[in-house]
């Protein structure tokens, strides 16, 4: 996730001899008015970009003041120079999500079966059928079982069928960075998810000399090997691991936890979203007391299949915020594949998707040689994006009632929680800035809104391409909003 920067004045020429003037659009906003209590912004800019050790040539940087029409021009610099945006591509994602799933639209999980119960007995398949849910996690699928159990069904004698049939079956697209790892932040990607397609390994220290390890939720498709020794100390020396199997994944935890450490929670992706999924579900069956004889497959729920039980989503806006609040690459695919489901009923993919975000970006009068979105989470260093082009799509989103108030609430707050928690806290931009940041190898990013205690906005995009170490930019962006916002 990373940023970049552009500007008017001369003033920054005499950062960088080779740095050249580009003229940004001028239909949008208005000149920046020199007698302006912002004039000295510039010099504010030249001077943090000389502290910071900054090459104005590697970035790229558009600010306006005010809405609309109406909007003052602050900064361009690069604006229009086309730069590696990193995870604020999140913002054209969700800009595109609002605009196709309206605030308050949910997605549907459902239990199903194909032959009619009779004496508490389920002869048949019970189906559990995805759709597209990226929120869906243990309390849903609780929420579910409950449900299901009100149809007095205490035996299932078929298998549990999952069908993800809605998406297609490529779990991590070409567009991500091709280093697979076990993260969870680069989690697989299935029509029927469940936990962020994650499991949570909670590791504590214990008096026999070995370690206490959970694994939840708890269930037959996680084998868990522990060797974890406890021993003196409060240091934390945990490995955790994980290995795929033909029918489930294996975790390995080893190292030491100290006798006196708290208790540490490790996240790990998992390998196959539907199997994960269904044995989950057998689990959440079981305590409940239903009994379960059959086996975990996937498929394709039949057309007569009648609905057992249903369980939908928490509204898009709070699931956009998931994606946006600690940039969840996950989230991100699964609304995009959403998005290619709108046209397809079985087996949308990513590329389905991303032709609309990129049809939504059209449709904001973006100039198309500013833009080129192959990644919806911008995971990819093949996406490419103006700091122009960003602000376009946040002017948009500021505009737009339908969605601007959901939007904002989705973004980090600085200071206070997602990936801005711990930036520009104690200073007079805490609270006031809530913006998507952006990282990758040489690309730092931060696009958003810098609220005024006037009662006006700023709306702005930096971006950064280079060498430079990633923390100084860090500072370098902040710096500069907390003297706009002071």
């Amino acid at each position: 996730m990373k940023t970049t920067f552009a500007i008017v004045s001369l003033l920054f020429f005499t950062l960088s001899t080779h740095a050249q003037p580009l003229t940004a659009p001028t239909q949008d906003s208005k000149s920046f008015d020199k007698t302006d209590k912002f004039a000295d912004i510039q010099k504010e800019l030249q001077s943090l970009a000389k502290k910071y050790g900054v090459n104005i040539q590697d970035v790229g940087i558009y600010a306006t003041l005010g809405d609309g029409p109406d909007a003052k021009k602050l900064l361009d610099v690069n604006g229009n120079k086309v730069m590696i945006p990193a995870s604020i591509t999140k913002i054209a994602t969700a800009s595109a999500v609002l605009a196709h799933f309206p605030p308050g639209y949910k997605f549907k999980t459902q239990l199903l079966g194909d032959t009619d119960p009779k004496n508490g007995v389920l002869k048949g398949n019970l189906y559990l059928k995805g759709g597209g849910d990226p929120s869906f996690v243990s309390e849903n699928l609780w929420y579910l079982v409950n449900s299901f159990t009100r149809n007095k069904i205490k035996k299932i004698e078929g298998d549990i069928v999952v069908d993800d049939s809605l998406f297609d079956k490529i779990r991590f697209d070409l567009s991500r960075q091709k280093e697979r790892v076990d993260r969870a932040y680069d989690a697989p990607v299935g029509a029927m998810s469940f936990n962020w397609n994650s499991v949570n390994i909670f590791v504590r220290p214990t008096d026999s000399g070995t370690a206490e390890v959970f694994i939840d939720p708890q269930n037959e498709y996680i084998r868990l090997v522990n060797k974890a020794k406890t021993v003196g100390g409060n240091a934390n020396n945990l490995l955790a691991d994980r290995e795929d199997e033909k029918n489930g994944d294996v975790i390995l935890v080893g190292g030491s936890i100290g006798k006196g450490a708290k208790e540490i929670v490790v996240f790990k992706n998992i390998t196959q979203p539907d199997l994960w999924s269904g044995y989950n579900l057998k689990s959440f069956l079981q305590q409940r007391g239903i009994e379960f004889t059959g086996t975990i497959k996937n498929g394709v729920t039949p057309e007569k299949a009648d609905v057992l039980a249903e369980s939908e989503s928490k509204a898009v806006e709070h699931v956009v915020a998931d994606m946006n609040k600690f940039s969840n690459n996950f989230v991100a695919e699964m609304l995009t594949k959403n998005l290619g489901a709108v046209k397809k009923t079985k087996g949308a993919t990513l590329a389905d998707g991303m032709q609309i975000i990129n049809e939504h970006m059209q449709s904001l009068g973006i100039p198309s040689e500013q833009y080129q979105l192959q990644s919806p989470s911008g995971l990819s260093r093949e996406n490419k994006m103006s700091s122009y082009a960003m602000w376009k799509v946040l002017q948009h989103l500021r505009l737009d009632l339908r969605v601007q108030p959901e939007f904002l609430t989705s973004l980090p707050i600085a200071g206070v929680d997602g990936t801005l928690k711990k930036r520009m806290k104690n200073s007079p931009a805490e609270r006031w800035v809530r913006a998507k940041t952006g990282y990758l190898n040489n690309v730092v990013s931060l696009a958003g809104y810098a609220g005024l205690g006037d009662g006006r906005v700023v709306t702005f995009s930096f971006v950064y391409n280079g060498s430079t170490d990633e923390t100084k930019i860090r500072a370098f962006f902040d710096n500069l909003l907390i003297y706009l916002v002071k």
